[in-house]
């Protein structure tokens, strides 16, 4: 099934911290489950034993926090009930999450999963690293729209934060 395949990042070559190439890793394990229909599961199985941190199909994979990843994946499937309206909420009026590209849907998911749960990491640097990873698979007019549905959804989540200015 060639659409379930994930997509290939344009610059697999950038340099990214273990975070950094587990939320790489997360936002391709969530196109796919979103694409394919696996399960979780057999995505962890299959990130974990020849994904993070392996070449596969000539492509080095930077290694990845499995911990990290595993969390950001399990808690996306988790809460993707509630994380979709809040997302489709501070997308443009006209355009709900379901008309985005799948790769932006997981970049979008994984991202707002993160703002919400992941207070140990500061929401700029959550927006700004999900930007990155749109950058790898998408044009820079889409990163936008990443930039400001994250930034939006993350003054919801820490208004505390980005009061602070």
């Amino acid at each position: 099934m060639a659409d379930s395949k994930k997509p290939a990042p344009k610059n697999p070559d950038k340099k990214a911290n273990r975070r950094g190439a587990a939320r790489l890793a997360a936002v391709q394990a969530l196109y796919q489950m979103d694409i394919g229909g696996a399960g979780i599961n057999d995505i962890f199985a299959e990130f974990e034993s020849h994904w993070l941190g392996g070449e596969v199909e000539g492509e080095k994979y930077l290694p990845a926090e499995a911990a990290f990843f595993r969390d950001v994946v399990s808690g996306v499937v988790r809460d993707q009930a509630k994380l979709d309206p809040l997302i489709d909420e501070a997308l443009q009026k006209g355009w709900p999450l379901q008309r985005i590209d799948a790769i932006l849907r997981a970049v979008l998911r994984a991202g707002s999963y993160e703002l919400e749960h992941r207070r140990d990491v500061p929401g700029r640097v959550v927006v700004s690293e999900y930007v990155d990873v749109a950058h790898a698979f998408v044009e820079k007019d889409e990163t936008g729209m990443v930039n400001a549905v994250l930034d939006q959804i993350a003054r919801q989540f820490r208004a505390d934060e980005f009061a602070r200015g």
